[in-house]
């Protein structure tokens, strides 16, 4: 796989050209930089896309603010390593926003990923079909990284009602008990399908459970057509990805702006 070639095809794909998640969202360019717009405070409001120089890039990122503040949302801007200008950081800092968890873009060829891997006894994979389902899989979500996951009930739900075919919802039960959960994004007009979540609860981690899932998802992906599997990969399962052949492309960190304060 040509790094800089397939990173040139998810900066084109997936920023560029992406398009709006869900029912309630829609893409707004503005100028060199393009927004994810929701209606809803938890669908995702984001900047996904710049292309900045140093002569405008303060201007740019005013206006950011401006636009979801008029909206009354929080949005992130998803950064990643090669943007520019090189102090783009500074600049979003000095803006309001402030940085998460550092992430690593991940991509792994289907065709060359080593994902065969067995589920541990008495647990396995189910398709996530019905709001049951997705309250299993939020269970699941709230047991591995210790927080809300209001806003994964509200994008599942909003993703069965309205774009089924879409749906790609896992989650891995240990008899009744939900103890991971994963999702795939099927990028229509792409070469690549997302992987997010699979976050297992802490004493399940381990023993396949993330393997089988990322296993589950590839082969669905490569049935469609798709060629890559992206993952935004944190410092825990990136070891993992890369045992099973996926690449390091770049970084990407979010910068959050909280949504403004109601009077």
């Amino acid at each position: 796989m040509d790094h800089d070639e397939v990173l040139a095809l998810f900066d084109r794909q997936m920023r560029r050209e992406v398009r709006a998640e869900g029912s309630d969202s829609r893409i707004e360019p503005d100028g060199p930089a393009i927004r994810h717009v929701a209606t809803d405070p938890l669908g995702w409001n984001a900047v996904i896309w710049s292309g900045l120089g140093e002569s405008d890039a303060d201007a740019v990122i005013a206006r950011q603010v401006q636009r979801f503040a008029e909206l009354g949302f929080g949005f992130e801007w998803k950064l990643y390593a090669y943007d520019q200008p090189a102090d783009l950081p500074e600049r979003l800092l000095a803006a309001g926003l402030v940085p998460d968890e550092q992430e690593t873009l991940m991509v792994g060829a289907i065709r060359d990923l080593k994902v065969e891997g067995q589920l541990p006894d008495g647990v396995r994979i189910d398709r996530v079909t019905d709001a049951a389902g997705v309250e299993l899989m939020v269970q699941a979500s709230e047991k591995a990284f210790g927080e809300s996951a209001d806003w994964l009930r509200h994008r599942a739900l909003d993703q069965l009602a309205n774009d089924p075919g879409n749906a790609y919802l896992f989650v891995a039960m240990a008899g009744d008990e939900p103890v991971s959960g994963a999702r795939m994004d099927v990028n229509h007009g792409t070469a690549f399908a997302g992987l997010w979540g699979g976050g297992t609860a802490p004493q399940w981690r381990g023993r396949g459970i993330y393997r089988a899932l990322v296993a589950e998802r590839a082969r669905i992906a490569a049935d469609l057509g798709y060629e890559y599997l992206q993952v935004d990969a944190s410092d825990q399962s990136r070891p993992i990805l890369e045992r099973l052949g996926f690449a390091v492309l770049t970084t990407t960190t979010p910068y959050n702006m909280p949504a403004p304060r109601q009077p």
